[in-house]
């Protein structure tokens, strides 16, 4: 049998194929060579379109943010940090024990472990070996105590000093403390993202050169980025930072520079964001977030540890403590329509003084209303809390034996926000008949000529309860007098017990317990009229795929997790990814 090889084979048909073109007409030929390129592109594009069907979409290294911001840095200095600026360009330059994980809880960051007492007054914290300023001087135990004890001197006038008050810090070695406390006290854990500072920097600074040195505006951290140049304008101010990503920290960080622009409005910000001269910004407020095209730009948006709120003083008007009173004017208010009217619907609403989605409450959703129903359904309270309406509209009963009519007078802050709230709650309340009158304050004029000696009817006002939720301030009876922030002179010994476990709760399910049982009090007595709580809002542009944020309490913690953004990416097989990640 006379065999072929496969090669002589594979040669005769190439022969016969070429035979076959060398016979067609020139015309045929053309025809032929086309279609055939046709079929080999379509063949081509089809793979590469059933071939990306499995690709998935993984963040790879580059590009650059750019960071919009009102205010040039001050103090880019945990212990004295105040503005936006100096807070934002803290939290990407240092970092603390503990930092914000995606899901809202604090995880570790410079500690390794922190251990608690069975008392709840000693931390016992062990850092981590590993850890370094950018200058290349390992971050000890040593950093933390000097950190702390700047907080702690009067003379420096830390903000952060009232969170420190009373603790004492033991130094056991270089990488191990304790923190001790004088009094069991749950939300200290907060405390612990303090950003450590290098006691090897500071050390040598009086506390008269310690506000006016230069490591003020040309910090070294331990954070994730560090500062790689500073552009100043004429007047020697700082136009722009420039960070690169700290190595040490956190080598595969997608993001590999981060500059901050500083501006000197929000209208400057607004344009620098549409002219692409900036990437990103959390300098916007409502009044300007209406005008971004949503379609170019992505909306970051968190409920913050807030909630606007109208606190009865029952003591200087009698309407207020009826009962029916109180439930008519809060079930008459449309809380979507005030968050529409006052802050264009950045905001959450909430019946409760917890912040909207920060726990869960497990309460039934209210059927939506019209304003006639709500009307109707508010006017029937009154009536059967023995109101009678006159002739003209107005309210009356007989409280301590004297004719009252249903009449308010609230006093607030100075401020477009709450002028907006007015407005509107003036108008709905006296749409059910109640007379209401609104009286603002400059901010300082407020404080201490109104709400210092309680001297109100009612007070609108905004309540920061912080990411513990540390209602204690707030609604404990021992804090009804100044310098106490229970506004509504509240006294109940039930809830002051439940604000009190609430600080001494060992975990986050029975601190939420002890929150519902705390709600369920406030409800059934009703000494003020929660609203909503309102959101912090964050812009980028399309291209940057920022991490989650949950239960953040100052706009600066978006940065928490901040080396999981990208902007670039690119598509694998599956087979490539790090599940790890």
């Amino acid at each position: 049998m006379n065999l072929r090889s496969p090669k002589l084979f594979g040669t005769s048909l190439f022969d016969k194929f070429f035979s076959y073109l060398d016979s067609l007409q020139p015309v045929d030929r053309v025809i032929f060579g086309t279609l055939l390129l046709v079929f080999l592109v379509a063949t081509t594009y089809n793979f590469y379109v059933f071939a990306r069907g499995f690709l998935v979409e993984v963040p790879v290294s580059g590009g650059t943010l750019i960071e919009g911001t009102i205010g040039s840095p001050r103090f880019i200095n945990p212990v004295l940090a105040i503005t936006r600026a100096d807070n934002d360009l803290v939290a990407l330059t240092h970092s603390g024990l503990l930092r914000l994980g995606e899901d809202g809880t604090l995880e570790s960051d410079l500690a390794e472990s922190i251990t608690i007492s069975e008392d709840g007054l000693v931390y016992n914290i062990i850092m981590h070996n590993d850890r370094y300023f950018h200058d290349g001087v390992k971050v000890t135990a040593e950093d933390v105590a000097f950190t702390i004890g700047l907080v702690q001197k009067a003379s420096l006038k830390s903000p952060l000093r009232g969170n420190w008050s009373g603790v004492t810090v033991e130094v056991i070695n270089s990488q191990e403390l304790n923190l001790v406390l004088e009094n069991p006290y749950a939300p200290f854990r907060e405390n612990l993202t303090l950003g450590i500072m290098p006691k090897h920097i500071w050390q040598t600074l009086s506390d008269e050169e310690f506000p006016f040195s230069q490591h003020n505006v040309e910090p070294i951290g331990s954070g994730p980025y560090k500062i790689s140049a500073i552009t100043r304008n004429s007047a020697g101010l700082a136009s722009e930072y420039q960070l690169e990503l700290a190595d040490d920290y956190r080598p595969d960080g997608h993001i590999k520079n981060i500059a901050f622009r500083f501006y000197q409005n929000e209208e400057e910000v607004i344009s620098a964001l549409r002219a692409g001269e900036i990437t990103s910004t959390a300098s916007l407020s409502e009044r300007w977030l209406t005008e971004l095209d949503r379609e170019k730009f992505n909306f970051t948006s968190e409920p913050l540890p807030r909630v606007f709120s109208i606190f009865f003083n029952q003591n200087r008007n009698p309407v207020l403590r009826d009962e029916s009173a109180r439930k008519a004017l809060n079930l008459v208010i449309d809380r979507e329509e005030l968050i529409s009217r006052a802050v264009n619907g950045f905001g959450k609403p909430t019946n409760t003084p917890i912040p909207a989605e920060w726990v869960d409450l497990e309460s039934e959703e209210e059927p939506e209303k019209t304003d006639e129903e709500r009307i109707t359904e508010a006017t029937q309270v009154l009536r059967d809390g023995g109101w009678v309406q006159n002739q003209s509209g107005r309210w009356e009963k007989e409280i301590d034996g004297a004719s009252m009519p249903l009449v308010l007078t609230v006093r607030s802050a100075n401020g477009v926000l709450f002028e907006k709230m007015a407005s509107y709650l003036s108008e709905t309340w006296q749409s059910l008949g109640a007379e209401v009158t609104f009286e603002f304050y400059e901010q300082s004029d407020l404080v201490q000529t109104i709400i210092r000696p309680r001297d109100y009817q009612a007070l609108l006002f905004g309540m920061d309860v912080g990411r513990s939720l540390d209602l204690y301030p707030f609604w404990h009876s021992g804090s009804r007098e100044d310098p106490g922030l229970n506004v509504s002179l509240y006294a109940n010994i039930a809830v002051d017990n439940l604000v009190t476990q609430m600080r001494t709760a060992t975990s986050t399910e029975a601190r939420d317990e002890t929150i519902r049982r705390f709600v369920t009090e406030i409800e059934n007595e009703q000494p003020a009229i929660f609203l909503f709580t309102p959101s912090f809002e964050y812009v980028t542009e399309k291209n940057i795929i920022v991490a989650p944020m949950k239960k953040i309490q100052k706009p600066s913690e978006r940065f928490s997790n901040v080396t999981d953004w990208y902007i670039n990416q690119s598509g694998v097989w599956p087979i490539f990814v790090n599940n790890d990640n």
